[in-house]
Formats: C-alpha cells, structure tokens, sequence
C-alpha cells in the first residue's frame, strides 16, 4: 500500500517532448498524482517533484531531452527528478547518471509511478527501472485534456513494423491496444467534461486490435455513437492500414472529420524498400485519389523523412515529382538522423548534413505552396469553427472541420464553442484566415 501522506502539500512540474501520445500520457501522469494529494506548481514556483516524459525519434530529440533535464534541475533545485518516455526506456543508464536525476522508469513501469517515488527521497545516483523488449505487454489508458477543447485519446501503443530507421518498436514494445468498450467510456467521460473535440492518437493506430481481436474500423464505428463528443480526428495512420471502408465511412460521418495525416516518408520506391516500408508509391497515390473523390474539401497531412541512407539525388528528385502531384495539403518533413541500433546503418550512401537542409527547404517550400492554395480555395465559404480560448490579448482561433485554422475577434463567451463563420483573406503571418462571425450568441442572449 503506498502512504499517499508523503504526497500531500506536494507539488509538481511536468514537461513532454515528442508527440501527442506523450502528451496524453505526462496528462494521466499528472492525474495520478493529483489524486495522491500533488498540485501542479505555480508559474515561478519551486516544485517537489520533477516529470520528465521524453522523445528519442531522433539525434536532435535525445539532445533536447538532455536539456530540459539539466534546466529543470537548475530551476527546481532539490526537486525528486522523474524522467519517463522513449529516450528513458531506450537509454537508462545515461539517463540515469545525469546529474540531479532520482528516477528513470522505462515503458512498462511510467503507468505505476507512484510506487516508485518511495519517501521523494533523492539519491547521490539515480535509479532506473526499464523492462527487456519482450515484457512490455500492459496498455495503459490515457485520455488527457490538451485544452478545454480538445482531448486525446490513447487507443493503441507500441508497433510491430520494425521499419529499419526506427526505434519506436524498442522503446515502446509490441503492438497492444485497450477494448473497445474501455476506449467508448473515456470517450464518454470526456464528452461530460465538456469536450467536444477528440483526437485519436496511438503509435500505429491503424494496427488496433492486436491483443482483443478487435479492428481499428469497429472502434471507429462504435466512438462515432458518442453522444456529446461533435468532432474526431484520426491522427497518423499507416497508408496501408487506411482502409477503402474507413475513408467511406468518414465520408459519410457527422461526428468524423475530413481530415487525413498520413505517412509518405519517402516518395521512391527504391527508398521506401530500404526503409522496410509496407507500400508503394503506387498505393499511397491510389488512397489519396481515394479520399479526394469522396471528399474533395479533406485536409491531408503527409510525414516525410529527407535524407535518409540510400537516398541519392536521383531518388530524392522522383520523391519531389511524386509529391507535387498528390492533392495533399501539408508536409511534415523530418531529416533523417541515425539511430543506433536500427537496420538503416548498414545502407551505404549517407547524405551530407548540408544536403538534408537543402532537400528540407524545398520540401517545405513545396508544402507552404500546397497549404496556401488549399486555404485560398475556400476563402468566401461558410463553415463550423471549433473555437478555443486564446493567450491574453490575441484573437479567438479555431479549425474549420477540414483542419483551417481560422482567426476572430475575441469573445469570452464563445470559448468552446462550435459557431458558424464567413472564410475571409489570411491573417498578416499566413497562419490563419481571418472570419467573420455568423450566427454567434449576442452577448445579451448568452447571460439570460
């Protein structure tokens, strides 16, 4: 039994790095040791407890990790440093020797933190518990609140792909995921928090099924039936696993947003081989046809890895032609960086840091073109914004259903709320459309 009276009058930082799961995850984190009697610190106040939940995707991630294990220490001095995450679980032991941390918990061990903490006594080296590859078998649920819009819900972790750049399959396990039923009551809770707005997050959420015998379509069809939740949004999702069946269903879906992110990674053939990729080129361009004929107004987000070994020029030129013509709307483009450990350092060709910087701009040049264009065919058109409180004096922002990003004047008593707006022109930064409101509540009929 764990004597939660050590935790009392505690208080606590939390930082993440990396992706939205990691974000959902540092949330249930928070959430335990709420329970146990911790508080979150105030802005400039030293904390007890420091959460570090950390990202090791790639060279430069590792890094920053490191970073903001020495600045936390720095700012919270004596603080019980707890560092979780990827980079904990791939690197214990580094971890574990930087100075002013106490505690590295691995993959399996992050979801029972509290049992860890003992007496938040801090040691002269830190302790670390990580389990081999082949024991991280538990699905720990997470559904965090991102902000009083939007939630994340955690249906699936770990991957089975072993892609050969990669090590998310080592740092985070085997593919395993939560019931479906036990995924549609967090769905639940949520929608009577208030939330509107639920994102679909996981490692390879379209692999869902793996340990309940269940498919990433049933539980699709079975969270659509929430009532209360207005909007979901499928995050990444293998093109492979993106079935005909999901993007008709999506077509057809009042609660499912038109709204696509989509792993290309590379657009050679030859690399996506190299990379251990499980499609071609051929089929990612027949999904996105797919989409586009039976929702032409969907936004779509595509990964892509520039540099990685084996890509020559040759190669990265086909990928720019390959990606010019697809009718997607935004790339998220990453360098390629080694990973130790993984099959990708056996390929002969390396690519010059100088090269993936240039390749890197052309891509985002090519991606900032497609956005604008995508934005600029609606401006003039009428549509649902989500609305979200701003920081202090900024405007109100929100997302069409198709994911635009849209700007207007700020009004306390619209703040999550779904409202219909006229699109106008860009805001001065190009990160938005400025609109016009439509049918919004007058001030006067929302207090009576």
């Amino acid at each position: 039994m764990i004597d939660t009276n050590i935790f009392q009058n505690k208080t606590a930082v939390y930082y993440t790095l990396g992706c939205k799961l990691n974000f959902s995850e540092t949330s249930t984190i928070g959430r335990l040791l709420q329970k146990a009697g911790v508080r979150t610190a105030r802005k400039g106040e030293k904390a007890d407890i420091c959460v570090v939940n950390t990202c090791s995707v790639t060279e430069v991630a590792d890094k920053k990790c490191r970073q903001a294990i020495h600045r936390l220490v720095k700012n919270h001095p004596g603080a019980f440093v707890v560092v979780t995450g990827c980079y904990a679980q791939l690197k214990p032991d580094t971890v574990a020797k930087i100075e002013g941390v106490d505690l590295v918990l691995g993959a399996e061990q992050k979801k029972d933190l509290l049992q860890y903490l003992g007496n938040l006594q801090k040691n002269e080296s830190g302790q670390a518990f990580t389990s081999a590859l082949k024991d991280i078998r538990s699905f720990a649920p997470s559904c965090s609140r991102g902000d009083r819009t939007r939630f994340f819900l955690k249906v699936q972790d770990g991957c089975d792909y072993f892609c050969s750049y990669c090590t998310i399959p080592f740092a985070r396990g085997r593919s395993r995921n939560g019931t479906i039923a036990s995924l549609v009551e967090q769905a639940q809770q949520a929608a009577a928090e208030g939330g509107k707005e639920i994102v679909i997050t996981g490692v390879n959420i379209g692999d869902f099924g793996k340990s309940t015998g269940e498919t990433f379509f049933d539980l699709v069809k079975a969270l659509d039936q929430v009532e209360g939740i207005e909007r979901y949004r499928i995050s990444s999702i293998e093109p492979n696993l993106l079935t005909d069946e999901i993007i008709e269903y999506v077509a057809h879906s009042r609660r499912f947003m038109p709204h696509f992110h989509i792993p290309l990674q590379a657009g050679s053939d030859e690399v996506l081989k190299l990379m251990r990729r499980r499609y071609d080129t051929a089929l990612f361009a027949s999904k996105i046809e797919k989409i586009k004929k039976v929702m032409p107004d969907a936004f779509i987000g595509v990964d892509v890895i520039v540099g990685t070994r084996g890509e020559t020029e040759e190669y990265f030129e086909q990928a720019c032609r390959f990606i010019q013509g697809l009718d997607v709307t935004q790339l998220h483009v990453f360098s390629y960086s080694e990973r130790p450990g993984t099959q990708a350092l056996k390929i002969e060709h390396v690519v010059s840091p100088e090269e993936k910087h240039r390749r890197s701009q052309r891509l985002l040049e090519l991606s900032d073109a497609k956005t604008r264009a995508f934005y600029q065919r609606h401006i003039g058109q009428t549509m649902p914004v989500l609305l979200e409180r701003p920081k202090p004096g900024l405007p109100m922002h929100g997302f069409t259903p198709n994911y635009i990003r849209v700007e207007v004047p700020f009004r306390a008593e619209l703040d999550n709320q779904v409202v219909n707006v006229r699109l106008g022109d860009f805001n001065e930064d190009f990160s938005a459309l400025q609109a016009e409101l439509l049918d919004a509540p007058s001030p006067l009929q929302h207090h009576q």
